[in-house]
């Protein structure tokens, strides 16, 4: 009896193994991977372009005009006659000067003026006389010389007090400190009362025009240079107009553009960059004289521009740039080319790349160069695994 148990122990193991291995060999069959073909890339293909090139560039922004108003004459002022922050016309009063002491000079030059007139009716009628008597040698010639020459001396006197009563008015005027130039006036640095002197260094008042703004940007020489071999090259040419688009410093783009009037021809030495103007209409007054801007240059146009994506461009340990191309036979080949520049996401290609090369963007990591790989549009859906075709079929056979 136990030698039949023992038996029929061994069998009911046996069965089990054997049940055990026909499922793991199942199995096996079941997850093997199905044949592989060469791997996906996503590529583009080069299309030169039409491409405007600019800079960007750091500044400040500066009133288009702006007067320091002072006193020209000395004198206590009587009266402030303008509101701060406000808009002011050329030519409006913003102080009054005690003027008494002026107006009492500019009497004082006219009675000198009248007193120099009437003397001198009277030395011409003198000398008409003589002039008439010396022709007859009824006078001698020197009493006649004597009479011309205080008439002269009287009309001198006559130029010279009239001066004195244009000086003593144009003083009187001064008493009026008037606005040079039209804008928006700052703060007052004085009041009434105060005691100011004329061409004092403090000024008064500062007057802005801010209709329209400047805006001084800096760029440096190198940068300059490099413009100007891109333009000999031809790599670019320069633009008909040269626009300048301006960044508030809260990132917002100003919605009016401006334009380029001139760049510095003098080098700062501490900096080794050059200043460069720009205007810009400002009828909104939305620019404030010492803003921080950020100007939008146009250097100029690239008619067959070569962009890639800066995805698509890497470095070999010398440093150069290169591209991974897709070539014969759908071959992995790298290219070494020249990137000039960033325009937006893309480097600018000037050489190593031409009209219909397929530049790899995607499946870097598989790309190696001399593997042959299949080539689809950058960006395309990726393919289904040939593993899901043949998953039915494995079911199946783990069925049966």
């Amino acid at each position: 009896m136990q030698s039949m148990s023992a038996n029929k122990l061994i069998a009911c193991v046996g069965m089990l193994t054997a049940c055990l291995l026909m499922a793991g060999c199942g199995k096996a069959k079941s997850a093997a991977p199905p044949p592989s073909g060469p791997p996906e890339v996503g590529i583009m293909v080069v299309k030169p372009e039409k491409v405007a090139l600019s800079t960007e560039l750091s500044g400040r922004t500066a009133p288009h005009l702006i007067a320091e108003v002072r006193p020209q004459v000395s004198g206590i002022i009587k009266k402030r006659l303008f509101t701060e922050g406000s808009d002011v016309k050329a030519g409006q009063v913003l102080y009054q000067i005690d003027p008494a002491s002026f107006e009492a000079a500019y009497a004082s030059a006219k009675a000198a003026q009248a007193r120099v007139e009437a003397t001198l009716v009277s030395v011409r009628l003198t000398e008409g006389r003589y002039r008439d008597l010396v022709k007859i040698k009824a006078v001698s010639q020197q009493d006649y010389d004597n009479a011309f020459a205080a008439l002269k001396q009287a009309e001198a006197d006559l130029a010279f007090a009239k001066a004195a009563v244009e000086t003593a008015r144009i003083n009187l005027a001064y008493t009026k400190v008037i606005a040079p130039i039209s804008g928006r006036i700052g703060r007052s640095t004085v009041t009434d009362g105060a005691l100011v002197t004329a061409n004092q260094p403090a000024a008064l008042a500062t007057v802005q025009q801010l209709d329209s703004m400047y805006v001084d940007v800096t760029q440096s020489t190198a940068d300059l240079l490099k413009l100007k071999q891109n333009l000999a090259n031809g790599i670019m040419k320069k633009s008909a107009s040269a626009q300048v688009k301006l960044l508030l410093e809260d990132g917002s783009k100003y919605p009016l553009s401006g334009t380029l009037k001139f760049s510095e021809v003098t080098v700062d030495q501490s900096t080794g960059s050059v200043t460069l103007r720009a205007v810009f209409p400002n009828p909104k007054q939305t620019l404030l004289p010492g803003m921080f801007v950020r100007a939008i240059l146009e250097e100029g146009e690239n008619d067959h521009a070569i962009l890639v994506p800066q995805r698509g461009i890497s470095r070999n340990p010398k440093g150069e740039a290169v591209a991974l191309i897709v070539g014969a036979g759908d071959k992995v080949e790298p290219r070494t080319v020249k990137v000039v520049r960033t325009v937006g996401e893309s480097w600018l290609v000037s050489e190593g790349l031409q009209a219909g090369d397929r530049v790899i963007l995607e499946g870097l990591q598989k790309a190696r160069p001399g593997t042959q790989v299949k080539a689809v549009p950058f960006g395309s859906p990726p393919a289904a695994p040939a593993a899901s075709t043949a998953q039915p079929a494995a079911a199946k056979a783990e069925k049966k």
